[in-house]
């Protein structure tokens, strides 16, 4: 089987959820010897993306080997770990996690910084992404051969090249994730005739609840309709793609995500403080990922000031960044507890297990969540959790204690019945820990295989 696969972060190419979950399936895909090409956009650094550390893939020689060669604005290669998959970057200036101002932004940034120098204030396609012929593609797709900052041109135009990737490669069927790639993988479709498969990893209303980018909704629909298949990370999720984009149910599948197993290790860590802090007297409360609407930032801040009502020896801990980064550093301040609220920004790496081996207890407060892969890290590293009842996450695990995001007064009840009850903590550090075991990508990657299969037969 051999999959042409369209993304838009893997690592270190990373951002978030999606970049792990890109990472654990083909990983476990090529351990099924199922081929596959992966094809992302090459990000561009920038001083609006100060969350992540972005790279190019000259830098994966220098980390773990590879080979790789460059056809135009294309980069192609392999890493010595994943035998049976081949990365492409497309010259393109798309950021994981970035709202359409967002982007505008930073263009705009950029064409005054030109402005300023004497340029001009407009780039063309050719200036901004290279030698490849991207005017004659972008215009031949419907697009305008001038480049000014319209992410949805940006996104079509990504569609352009990997359309054009597709027909120099041999392969069975398309996978595309989420929406910045479904017009990708429309084209992919259109020019080869081959099978599409669109997961969907989160939608417009987990991002944005009922207030919803137009364009970004019309794009995930014609992406679902026009797909062969849908994969939905959760029952969750597949209620809302045939409740509010119309699809049938017959063509949308469950696929849960898996963890990769890392073991705790031995050791408390207190480097939050530097030098001269200690939390060792203190109970360790952590709340880790994106600090946005969709995660829930003020349900937490709420239910730990309840929490810290009746105990004293609690410290919260927020683990990540968004823009809702300064707005929970001012709550925290208006409810009285900034002394006792701690913020660390993006973790990646050891720090992320770092921050594991500190906690007693992590928690989820979900808006929406279609999915949710930091629980089943957590309880890999015998953290206990507590989750919303609104994720994907609540499908598979049983030894977890559950919330509506809304129910501050329930969430701080039970966060400080495991801070108090050590039984308690330690029977959902047990059971949690043996249920996550049961969680593999190597099946995640075993179900998406067999819609495979599946789909070829009948189109």
């Amino acid at each position: 089987m051999k999959v042409f696969m369209l993304g838009w972060e893997f690592p270190p190419f990373i951002s978030g959820g999606l970049g792990t979950a890109c990472y654990g399936l083909t990983k476990a895909m090529n351990q099924l010897d199922v081929e596959v090409t992966f094809v992302l956009p090459k990000m561009v650094e920038s001083r609006y993306v100060t969350h992540v550390n972005l790279m190019t893939p000259a830098s994966l020689r220098a980390r773990g080997g590879g080979e790789r060669e460059v056809w135009g604005d294309v980069t192609t290669w392999k890493y010595d770990k994943l035998k049976n998959i081949t990365f492409r970057t497309i010259g393109s200036a798309l950021q994981p996690y970035e709202s359409a101002g967002d982007y505008r932004e930073r263009i705009e940034e950029t064409l005054r910084r030109k402005k300023a120098m004497g340029g001009r204030g407009k780039f063309s396609a050719r200036e901004l992404f290279g030698d490849l012929d991207y005017e004659n593609i972008a215009v031949a797709m419907g697009g305008s051969a001038d480049y000014s900052g319209d992410m949805y041109t940006e996104v079509h135009r990504y569609a352009a090249v990997a359309a054009q990737l597709s027909l120099q490669d041999d392969f069975d069927v398309i996978h595309a994730h989420d929406w910045m790639t479904f017009p990708a993988g429309m084209a992919v479709a259109a020019v080869t005739g081959k099978p599409l498969i669109v997961q969907v990893h989160s939608t417009e209303f987990d991002r944005s609840g009922e207030h919803v980018n137009q364009m970004i909704y019309d794009i995930e629909r014609r992406g679902m309709h026009a797909a062969d298949k849908i994969i939905a990370v959760s029952q969750f999720t597949r209620s809302i793609i045939i409740e509010r984009y119309g699809v049938s149910g017959e063509k949308v599948e469950v696929v849960h995500n898996g963890v990769d197993r890392n073991g705790r290790n031995a050791g408390v860590e207190n480097w939050l403080l530097g030098d001269g802090g200690n939390l060792e007297d203190e109970n360790i409360v952590l709340f880790l990922g994106r600090i946005t609407m969709q995660k829930g930032p003020e349900y937490f801040l709420r239910a730990a000031k309840r929490v810290l009502a009746v105990m004293d020896n609690v410290r919260f801990v927020m683990a990540g960044s968004g823009d809702m980064m300064y707005r929970a550093v001012e709550m925290a301040a208006e409810l009285g507890i900034g002394s006792k609220v701690l913020f660390t920004g993006f973790l990646r790496g050891e720090d992320v297990q770092k921050i594991y081996r500190m906690a007693d207890l992590f928690v989820m407060p979900s808006v929406s969540e279609p999915f949710g892969l930091v629980p089943l890290e957590a309880l890999d590293n015998d953290v206990p959790v507590i989750i919303s009842k609104q994720s994907g996450v609540s499908e598979v695990l049983t030894h977890a204690l559950k919330v509506d995001f809304w129910d501050i007064e329930e969430m701080a009840n039970k966060i400080a019945a495991v801070l108090k009850y050590p039984p308690l903590k330690v029977t959902l550090q047990n059971h949690g820990n043996y249920e996550v075991r049961k969680l593999r990508w190597k099946d995640s990657a075993a179900k998406c295989a067999r819609i495979y299969e599946e789909t070829l037969a009948v189109v």
